[in-house]
């Protein structure tokens, strides 16, 4: 048991490395084992809590690794007012004079203080977000290429063909998730791997951080000794020359130790403008992989996997009804699952239809279909076999000006844009061109059949 808490505290202080380590874990002491569990006693319950909530799962992971009886981690407050002092492997040692009393140690600064570069590697590795694994990802027809990706990469990083990773696609739709599975799985298959994972906002805060306190080399040695790198949302970058230029060489230096890197963005590299020529071409020279914008059928899915995990009955109606109106993102889909279910439980309501409505009135108008002016013009252009051009030429053909007044009338009846606004999207035509329009068309509607079943074909077509 002692050899086992020994073997676990020096995997944890490699893992977070050691200012961490001091700060937060060196106190941890093992009061023993308790069945299937492992009891380990901290002094305050501040510290509890913190460790707790940042680490349990993953001294869980360890002690499991060592013992596999064990199936549950125990962080108590030690009974005694003041703990013995203990050695760095968390065993009784003798106190020292000069080392600081618990309230000095514990206390917080008065200030935050500057990151320093030895910081960085323990910001790199955690936190990873608990339920962000491969087994609550939902897969479907637009991200499999993607899931498929990110799994071959977890079970072989550095495989050929697949360093860099680079994930895109538009927000809410799984990159950031597919991120944290990678991690957790490379994680739980190899604990000596290190893997950095941050956005690279913050990947910056720290470069410009290491710049003011003039260690860039610490920042390059530590940054440049993990095994697997994941920088998010690569798009944050654009515009930051001097921290493009880092992560190019920092990127260069990895790959020829064969390490793994992944990113993700929101567009592919090629439609990055305003990152440099050289760090584009280096991440596309990888694998290149998009997630799609979801389908109905990923989006109920998705739905049906969430109220599996929170062990909510949610009837198939209002299932069907979220998932044909919120369309952008998952994020928005989980929302809206989330607040409809919390309603139900706080005032003790079924889900029905009618309740969705009520509770999601806000979200489910912000996703009714808008119809733009650009669409219109399309739809009229193609209906009477026109070029789009045309709607906004200075062409006064009968051919050509009917079919743009229908345009403009739509717009007026289907859009909240204003006349002069609509009137700038014709060409830049005055506002009692529009109002002439659409003065006109209605005066049509009522005097031929014909032209009013044209007009009435357009607009089903358009809210549909």
């Amino acid at each position: 048991m002692v050899a086992c808490w020994a073997r676990i505290r020096a995997r944890l202080r490699d893992e977070v490395g050691e200012v961490e380590y001091r700060t937060w874990l060196r106190q941890m002491t093992l009061q023993g084992i308790d069945g299937d569990e492992a009891v380990i006693l901290l002094p305050t319950r501040f510290l509890r809590d913190w460790v707790n909530s940042h680490y349990g799962d993953r001294l869980r992971v360890l002690w499991q690794s060592e013992d596999a009886a064990i199936r549950r981690v125990e962080i108590r407050v030690a009974q005694a007012a003041m703990p013995e002092p203990v050695t760095a492997d968390g065993f009784p040692a003798a106190p020292r004079p000069e080392a600081p009393g618990l309230a000095e140690s514990l206390a917080p600064p008065l200030r935050a203080p500057e990151p320093r570069v030895s910081d960085q590697r323990s910001d790199w590795v955690v936190p990873l977000e608990a339920r962000f694994t491969f087994d609550t990802f939902v897969v479907g027809k637009p991200n499999e290429f993607a899931h498929a990706c990110a799994r071959r990469v977890a079970e072989r990083p550095n495989s050929p063909g697949f360093n860099p990773l680079f994930l895109y696609g538009g927000v809410g739709l799984g990159k950031t998730h597919l991120m944290h599975a990678i991690a957790w799985a490379i994680r739980e298959s190899d604990t000596a791997r290190t893997v950095a994972y941050m956005s690279a906002e913050k990947f910056m805060y720290r470069f410009i951080a290491a710049l003011r306190s003039q260690s860039t080399m610490e920042f390059k040695e530590t940054l440049r000794a993990v095994d697997v790198l994941m920088i998010d949302d690569l798009q944050f970058l654009i515009g930051k020359d001097n921290t493009q230029e880092e992560f190019f060489h920092t990127f260069n230096a990895l790959v020829d130790q064969g390490k793994q890197i992944v990113v993700s963005s929101d567009k592919p590299p090629s439609d990055l403008a305003g990152i440099e020529d050289r760090l584009r071409t280096r991440l596309g020279c990888g694998m290149v992989a998009d997630l799609h914008a979801t389908t109905y059928e990923l989006r109920l899915s998705i739905l049906q996997a969430k109220a599996a995990a929170a062990q909510v009955l949610v009837p198939p109606k209002v299932m069907e009804l979220l998932a044909t109106k919120i369309t952008s993102n998952v994020r928005e889909l989980e929302g809206a699952l989330n607040r409809l279910v919390a309603h139900a439980n706080l005032f003790g309501r079924p889900i029905t239809v009618d309740s969705a409505h009520e509770v999601l009135h806000d979200v489910l108008r912000a996703h009714e279909k808008r119809v733009s002016i650009e669409e219109i013009q399309r739809k009229v252009a193609e209906h009477y076999n026109l070029r789009l051009t045309d709607m906004v030429s200075a062409r006064r053909a009968r051919n050509v000006a009917r079919p743009r007044q229908v345009a403009m009338y739509l717009a007026k009846q289907l859009t909240q844009r204003s006349l002069p606004e609509i009137g700038r999207r014709f060409g830049n035509r005055d506002h009692t061109t529009v109002m002439h329009a659409v003065s006109r068309v209605s005066e049509l509607i009522t005097q031929d059949a014909a032209f009013a079943e044209d007009v009435a074909l357009l607009r089903k077509m358009l809210e549909t």
